[in-house]
């Protein structure tokens, strides 16, 4: 099993602060003789309803030498992930959770606008010390 990324217990917390129930750590996506491991697996129960929104979150910490190399590395596991997510599980939406300094700097220049404006991922959007989502972008 893959060692945990340095910001995923922040991420857990987070997520549960935003009341949702932590399902899979990690969630195992099983595709032929395969095991990959997406962080985590979540639910989010809704009201008066039988079932809630599910969710699947890698963590990316972005703290590399290079942000581009990093960003090229997430979103070929991102896309990766999704594919087979899509066809085991199609009614779990997949996300990138990336820290608030990560969104701020790489995702609001051109490189990283063109993957948001062309709904290349999912983001979830954390601060690290607060533990807390500051934004979702589906």
């Amino acid at each position: 099993m893959p060692a945990k990324d340095r910001y995923h217990d922040a991420v857990r917390k987070s997520l549960e602060k935003d009341n949702w129930q932590i399902t899979n750590d990690p969630f195992i996506l099983r595709w032929g003789a395969r095991d990959l491991y997406v962080d985590l697996g979540a639910e989010k129960l809704i009201a008066a309803e039988k079932s809630g929104e599910k969710i699947a979150v890698e963590i990316k910490s972005f703290i590399g030498a290079s942000p581009v190399a990093d960003l090229e590395n997430a979103l070929g596991q991102y896309i990766l992930y999704y594919d087979i997510l899509s066809r085991l599980e199609p009614e779990r939406c997949l996300y990138l959770a990336i820290r608030q300094e990560t969104y701020s700097e790489l995702f609001q220049e051109p490189i990283g606008k063109i993957l948001i404006e062309n709904q290349r991922l999912c983001l979830l959007i954390f601060d690290s010390e607060l533990e807390v989502i500051t934004k979702w972008i589906p």
